[in-house]
């Protein structure tokens, strides 16, 4: 009943947000709040089991304010720097494509996703897939260096920095 309540509660606060000032009571008009709260329901009542194990951990407010943290911080910082990385290559030219499996040692489904999906927002790198017995990504890195291949298990900090320490602190 909790996350039932909780997703439609954070449903409608975002159908509000989105239909800002375009009513007549207040910001809004009160066929709109109708409007909302029905659809706040209907969306609570179809995803109420997304909410589940791992991902109910997410909720909590020290961990919001900590991916909040690593979002305006570490992750924007590495975001600028490959984004200028990528523009060196692509003007120089010089690219060494390939896929790179990277052994991180997370173990939940939330923090490999919250890497996953930091790996793959950050300009030069793709997560491909991820291997559901050992939790190690496979990579696509833009430039990969010859001296990341030879290493067994692989110098994840070339490639995505210090996004697996962030992803244990907030999904872990």
């Amino acid at each position: 009943m909790t996350r039932f309540v909780a997703t439609t509660v954070a449903s409608f606060l975002l159908y509000l947000f989105l239909t800002t000032a375009s009513g007549a009571v207040g910001l809004w008009s009160l066929e709109e709040l109708a409007l909302g709260v029905l659809l706040a329901l209907i969306v609570a009542a179809l995803t109420r089991d997304v909410l589940k194990g791992d991902w109910v951990r997410l909720l909590s407010p020290r961990r919001c304010a900590l991916l909040a943290i690593y979002l305006v911080g570490p992750f924007f910082w590495a975001m600028a720097k490959a984004n200028l990385d990528v523009v060196y290559r692509v003007i120089t030219g010089r690219i060494k494509p390939g896929i790179v499996r990277i052994s991180p040692k997370l173990t939940n489904d939330a923090s490999i996703t919250l890497l996953a999906n930091s790996i793959t927002l950050t300009p030069g790198t793709l997560s491909v897939e991820v291997d559901e017995k050992t939790n190690d990504l496979y990579v696509h890195w833009i430039n990969v260096d010859e001296s990341v291949l030879a290493q067994t298990p692989r110098d994840y900090t070339l490639i995505c920095g210090g996004f697996p320490e962030w992803a244990r602190r907030i999904a872990g």
